[in-house]
């Protein structure tokens, strides 16, 4: 209890001190800001860009939803005079949730100083977890007004971790760390939340091409004209276990789950194994959003169960199965699929939620991966037997949906498919200034 106490006392004069340095430098406070997502077509993943150091330079990070912190590797081409690094027993090592305390004797330089406490930053892609030097640096992104970029804003003393260059690996060409967006007091919402005193919530509209994220209380407003106003909302679950690939005992995930009760095919019900789909005490089972899987991948016997009804319902509709094309099982020849405005005319998957009215419905422009002329694949990957988590709804899922994830209220609202509203994720006006 006292050090929870201790924690909270700790992360709110953080805030505070951070408040009042984002006061002294800039009377303008922004109510939202907004990032940009490009689609690394050879890995699939989710990269963005922010200014960091002095001098500023653009850095390019991989989204990773579940993410703790900000990382980027150190050990490359790491100049800034703002850098410094987090001393040991400061609000800051709390703040970002230290795991150690140390020396460094092969510095100083970044990365590598005496007295510094230290975190765990993690690749998602490669399941690979180091020791990296807790710091802060000026990092800065443009203000929104919900239908452009404006001014430019700085978080003076912004916390993130240092890394070797050995956990880039797998990551895309051209990156240089992960931008974490996790449930915890050190990912980007919160600490953009705290500087400029806006509400802990965020929003991602993820693309095939270019996307857009947004921080706070902006309108979520697209070309032509289209503000996407009208949400549908279901409770965000907090796993008790860490889902992280390193972390101490009696870490909660800092991953975000939601309720799948259910899944129909054209509105008929699947037959699965209920308690596959709720967390049990060893955090395992549940559904979780995710930007680092490009695909949804399903628990083995799940996985059955949906792609079989999914065959016979798209057999009704006079659709033929062709063989697989990894990394998909299920594929379809083209011919006999018809294109509409919400992509390939194929049995539709929802997600049924907190009850029976409360639905997320994935139509063809999700569900269907054209990988040839003639072929189209059901893009949901088999996860095997006893995966740690039942159901990870991927990235192509995602896209041209917005997804707003709310941490105060702790809930989820999504848009459905942009298509129907006669817009795309793509379509967020960056070549316009506020």
């Amino acid at each position: 209890m006292a050090s929870s106490i201790q924690h909270l006392l700790f992360s709110s004069l953080l805030l505070f001190f951070l408040s009042l340095s984002v006061t002294a430098q800039q009377s303008f406070r922004p109510k939202a800001l907004v990032l940009p997502v490009s689609k690394d077509a050879a890995t699939l993943q989710y990269v963005t860009q922010i200014k960091q150091r002095t001098p500023l330079i653009s850095i390019n990070l991989v989204l990773h939803l579940g993410g703790k912190i900000l990382w980027v590797d150190c050990d490359q081409n790491y100049i800034s005079s703002t850098y410094r690094p987090a001393r040991c027993g400061s609000a800051l090592c709390s703040l970002g949730e230290a795991n150690g305390c140390g020396n460094c004797f092969s510095g100083p330089r970044p990365g590598c100083n005496n007295n510094t406490c230290g975190v765990s930053p993690d690749n998602p892609i490669t399941n690979t977890a180091t020791g990296g030097e807790l710091a802060t640096d000026i990092v800065s992104v443009n203000s929104t007004n919900g239908s452009n970029p404006g001014r430019a804003v700085t978080v003076p003393k912004f916390l993130f971790s240092c890394a070797p260059t050995f956990l880039l690996l797998g990551l895309a060409n051209g990156v240089v760390g992960i931008a974490g967006l996790g449930r915890t007091r050190a990912a980007l919402p919160s600490q953009f939340s705290a500087s400029f005193s806006f509400h802990r919530k965020f929003a991602i509209c993820l693309a095939s091409r270019n996307g857009v994220i947004f921080f706070g209380d902006s309108p979520y407003n697209f070309l032509p004209n289209i503000q996407i106003t009208s949400l549908t909302y279901t409770p965000l679950f907090i796993n008790p276990v860490s889902t992280a690939s390193t972390s101490t005992p009696g870490e909660p995930s800092a991953e975000y789950f939601i309720g799948v009760t259910s899944i129909r095919i054209n509105d008929k019900k699947v037959t699965l194994n209920d308690s596959l789909l709720t967390i049990d005490s060893q955090g395992n089972g549940g559904t979780k959003i995710s930007t680092v899987n490009p695909y949804t991948v399903l628990e083995s016997s799940i996985f059955s169960a949906v792609t079989e009804a999914f065959i016979s319902e798209a057999a009704e509709m006079n659709i033929s199965r062709v063989g697989s094309v990894a990394p998909f099982e299920v594929c379809f020849s083209r011919r006999n699929v018809v294109s509409t405005r919400l992509g390939y005319r194929v049995p539709s998957i929802s997600l049924v939620l907190q009850n029976e009215n409360v639905v997320w419905r994935i139509f063809g422009a999700n569900s269907i991966v054209q990988v040839s002329d003639d072929v189209l694949c059901l893009g949901l990957i088999n996860g095997g037997l006893n995966p740690r988590t039942s159901i990870v709804i991927g990235g192509y899922q995602l896209e041209d949906n917005l997804v707003q994830f709310d941490l105060a209220t702790s809930r989820l609202g999504f848009s459905s498919l942009l298509f129907g509203r006669q817009t795309t994720c793509s379509n967020f006006n960056f070549t316009s200034i506020a």
